[in-house]
């Protein structure tokens, strides 16, 4: 049966907590309504499940506690920065990892862009014997949570009690609903708080090696991620701690048809997860979908699951609906990354445009 984008909204805002919901009796099966049962499964970690997750998650053991920074710390470490810049070839290329904000580009849910510039703004009459003007524009969106954008550290969390018991709601590091929400930004986990990345980013081409377009619900696993980088030349790359890890899966091509590119995307599920988590320790993700996960899911108890697996329990930060057709087709997988969030205070998440240098 084809996924619909708008169940997957609707199921993603009720396992985290911002929907009003009944609540029916404990079933057997692993659930919103029995998330204990869920123990065993892919995202889970360790042996009790006092979490969603499985065992706490915070204090972070790379980070220590309170820290509001993630995986971007690793940009921070001049040995980072170092290997990030070596990534350059030299060929004095500059590509952009970014679409055009437009007010028809696919959009989560009901969420908004919308542009408006008074002309002009300024004096009509001019100022001065130069008789300068001037033009302005109004944005109205959720500004971290459009075209090609980045989710900081305080856009994912997970809920453990009933809706609305902020307390049992937790993000990255820990802090709870009642730490972070506040009406005019979040107290904790804004954007303003991580550092400006510069890292070595690794792209890795599924959609070269998959034998046809890849479909929505198509589950990438480490079988595909290995044959992806021999295909490219890479069987011996060897990945370090702060790496880009960027996936292509050809999902950019449905772009400018909203309606396909929304209802569902191909994605790594928690096989490649973990190996970016534990594995790489990569500083950022991303992706030509809007999520990074497989939707649907293989297992429907799992909604966007790599999203709370990567960025709840380990702060690792994603950037999402990325431009990577030109790279793919340069033959470009290693590169300068570079990526600065909008420091806005309380931002849930960052718009702007990434690039890659070569």
């Amino acid at each position: 049966m084809k996924h619909s984008f708008r169940k997957t909204a609707a199921a993603a805002m009720g396992l985290l907590g911002l929907a009003v919901m009944s609540t029916p009796a404990l079933s057997a099966e692993c659930s919103p309504e029995n998330w204990q049962a869920c123990k065993g499964k892919p995202w889970v970690d360790g042996d009790t499940m006092a979490t969603p997750l499985g065992s706490q998650w915070w204090p972070n053991p790379l980070w220590g506690e309170d820290d509001e920074a993630g995986s971007t710390n690793w940009y921070t470490k001049p040995e980072v920065i170092a290997r990030a810049l070596s990534a350059n070839a030299g060929n004095g290329k500059v590509y952009k990892l970014g679409h055009p904000y437009t007010d028809d580009m696919p959009l989560f849910g009901a969420r908004k862009f919308s542009l408006r510039t008074p002309v002009p703004t300024g004096v009509l009459d001019g100022l001065g014997g130069n008789k300068i003007t001037w033009n302005d524009e109004f944005l109205a969106t959720e500004v971290g949570q459009v075209g090609t954008q980045f989710d900081g550290l305080g856009h994912i969390g997970v809920t453990m009690g009933a809706p609305g018991e902020g307390g049992k709601m937790r993000w990255y590091n820990g802090f709870s609903a009642v730490d972070i929400t506040s009406a005019y930004g979040l107290k904790k986990l804004g954007t303003e708080k991580l550092h400006p990345i510069v890292a070595r980013g690794v792209l890795i081409d599924v959609s070269a090696i998959w034998g046809g377009d890849m479909k929505a619900g198509d589950l990438i696993t480490m079988e595909h991620v290995k044959k992806a980088l021999a295909a490219q030349g890479m069987s011996d790359f060897e990945f370090a701690a702060g790496d880009a890890v960027i996936i292509r899966t050809g999902w950019e091509k449905h772009w400018g048809d909203p309606p396909t590119y929304n209802d569902g995307c191909p994605g790594i599920g928690m096989e490649v997860a973990r190996w970016i988590a534990e594995d790489v320790q990569a500083g950022v993700t991303g992706f030509d979908t809007w999520p990074g996960d497989a939707v649907p899911n293989p297992d429907p108890a799992c909604v966007f699951c790599v999203h709370t697996y990567l960025q709840t329990r380990h702060g690792i930060v994603n950037q999402e609906n990325m431009k990577l057709s030109q790279l793919a087709a340069d033959g470009v997988y290693t590169f300068t990354y570079v990526y600065s969030p909008a420091p806005i205070a309380g931002a849930t998440g960052s718009m702007g445009a990434p690039i890659a240098i070569h």
